[in-house]
This record gives C-alpha cells, structure tokens and sequence, in this order.
C-alpha cells in the first residue's frame, strides 16, 4: 500500500485525479490533502475525512511525514516549481501536474535533485492515455501508413472571448495544451533535429500571453511532426491526421474521458469514455498487392487511472517510469526555447 498526498485540492484534483485513484484503493491510501481553503469542497472534504484523510493547510503537514509515499502536486501551474523542489529536497517521491516547471533549468534542478535523493520525479502526462492516441500508437505499430513523413495533432477550441490580458510565457498556449501535444510527440520521436514557432495572440492582440500556436518538429528521413492549438476554431479541424508512404489516417473527435467526467460519468461507470462507432478514425492504405483498403479503426479505450497504475509498479518492483528524465527535459527544452525568441523563429538542437 502506498500512502499518498495532494498538495492541491481544486476542480483537477477532483476531477483528473481522485475519480481514477477511487478504483485503486487496494494500491494507494489517500493520507494527506493540503489546500490554503479548507472546507471549500466540503462535501468532497467530508467524504475523504470519513475514510481517515487528514487535511490541513501547511506542506510542512506533508514534509514531516514519514508515513507518506508519494505526493502529488496539482497547484496553479506558476507554483509547481518551488513546491516540488520543497518536496524533493525532503525526500519525498513527487508527481506534478504539467508544466513541471517554468524553464528547462528550473527543470534540469529537479531532476538533478531526484536523482541525488534516490527518489521519483515525473510529470503527470496523463494525456498518453488519451483513447485518439492510444490509437494512433496502434495504427503506427501496425504499420499501416509505412514511413510517416507527416503528423499533425490538434487541440483546438471556439473561445473567442476568454483571452487573457496579462500573464507570463507559463499561462499560453504553448504551456498549457502545448505541453500535452509535444509530449505525446516526444514520447513516439524522441528529440527532434529543429523545431519552429509560430506563437501568436489571437484573441487580445496586445497581449503577452499567446493562445494560438504551431510547431513544427523535424525529424529524420524527412519527418515532420506538425502540433497546432487555436481559439478560435468554430468548425473542427481532425484531431490528428497523419501520412506515410503507404496510407494516411484521420480521426476527429478527441478522447472522451473530459467530456464525461465534465458531466459527472464517472471512470469505472458503463461506456465511461468510450467512442461511439461513428467517431471512429478512418484508415486508407495500400496493402501488399497494391490495392485501395478503407476502413475505420476501432478506438482504443482511454484511461487516464492508468499512469497511477505504473507509479505504483514504478515504487514497488522499481520497473521503469512512464516518462523518463529524458523525455521530460527534452520537452521542458522544446517549451523553454519556444518562448524566448519573438515568433516566428526556428532553432536547431544537437
């Protein structure tokens, strides 16, 4: 069993974290929440005090706790820094929300820091157990598209009006859904060889934190992986469509977890998440003897519990971490060097 603390106790601790951890209680002991408001969510407090959760206001609750395992930082994104490097220092093992940090050194500081104190740092990607991307991993290994030579991934919304008028690089695009995208690139890619920015301000033109972005990620054999997020998309672009020398696949609508547990269905409820046959991706190749195949592919179910399921093998059998160091600063660089030029730019990586 697994004791484990939140520092956080907001719409995404209940909403992204606690339904999914609720179906793992045989793995995981909720022991500590922190949040500066008790009693704000008193009925969701309440329920978790009945089953001996202690919550309480000051992290220094969590740091002097030799019972618990784990936290899990889910704060405002500007915080997360600070409060993991706290937490690390102490020897605590650490999940935190995305971005783990403002800048790749920020970043490369609590690597370094984790590895020191023999303890595990990663991310909460939760996003690479998104249904449209599981299913994309299957139709790669498949080998359905033969040699990619284009991907585009998509993450876009019709919010016109809800531009923010001041702000820093951490609350645009790039960082917020741009973070998921790159990372779901880099954890098929690896690094690439160049990438460009087109980050912009599409809904306050004199503001300082962008809301539409595109970034290209050039690989070798003359791969390009396209991620692209706007706010304003009244008509939905596909979600991802991908080419390759022997076939293209396309699909449109987005995982289904958010929208389901926006409206209260609950993970482990029936259908929970699950795609509808006609939100199925479309598939067209060629197959060995030249012929034309078309034909829709099934989604893979979604499971955003399932990251939580490989940081209890992670700490318990010490099997290997669903978003290694590389992987993490490879994307906090990709961010970091995207915000510090003005756009459009491009810049190289050895």
């Amino acid at each position: 069993m697994i004791n484990i603390a939140y520092v956080g106790f907001g719409k995404s601790t209940n909403r992204y974290h606690l339904p999914y951890l609720k179906l793992r209680l045989d793995h995981f002991n909720v022991r500590r929440i922190i949040t500066p408001t008790l009693g704000k969510r008193a009925v969701e407090q309440a329920a978790w005090e009945a089953t001996g959760t202690i919550f309480s206001t000051d992290i220094e609750d969590i740091v002097n706790d030799d019972k618990v395992d784990l936290v899990v930082v889910v704060t405002p994104s500007a915080s997360h820094y600070q409060i993991a490097k706290t937490l690390l220092a102490a020897g605590k093992n650490v999940i935190v929300d995305k971005p783990m940090a403002t800048n790749y050194d920020e970043a490369k500081t609590l690597v370094n820091l984790a590895n020191k104190n023999n303890v595990l740092l990663m991310p909460y990607q939760s996003r690479r157990f998104d249904s449209d991307f599981l299913t994309v991993k299957k139709v790669l290994a498949d080998g359905y598209l033969g040699r990619l030579v284009d991907l585009e991934v998509h993450m876009d919304h019709y919010r016109p009006n809800d531009g923010l008028q001041n702000g820093s690089s951490i609350d645009g695009a790039l960082y917020d859904h741009g973070v998921h995208l790159i990372d779901q690139v880099v954890s098929l890619f690896g690094k690439p060889k160049a990438a460009t920015y087109d980050l912009r301000s599409a809904r306050i033109l004199d503001s300082q934190v962008t809301d539409q972005i595109e970034v290209n990620l050039f690989y070798d054999k003359a791969f390009k992986a396209t991620v692209q997020t706007t706010e304003v998309a009244a008509i939905q672009y596909p979600k991802w469509q991908l080419c390759g020398t022997k076939g293209t696949f396309i699909k449109y609508q987005v995982d289904e977890q958010e929208n389901d547990l926006k409206t209260g269905i609950l993970p482990g409820e029936p259908g929970f998440g699950l795609d509808v046959p006609q939100n199925y991706g479309k598939l067209v190749y060629f197959n060995q003897s030249g012929d034309r195949i078309e034909k829709y592919i099934p989604s893979v179910s979604g499971d955003y519990g399932r990251i939580y399921d490989n940081i209890f093998d992670t700490l318990t059998t010490g099997s290997k971490k669903l978003v290694s160091d590389e992987q993490m600063l490879t994307v906090m660089q990709l961010l970091d060097v995207g915000q510090q030029h003005i756009s459009p730019h491009t810049e190289f990586f050895s």
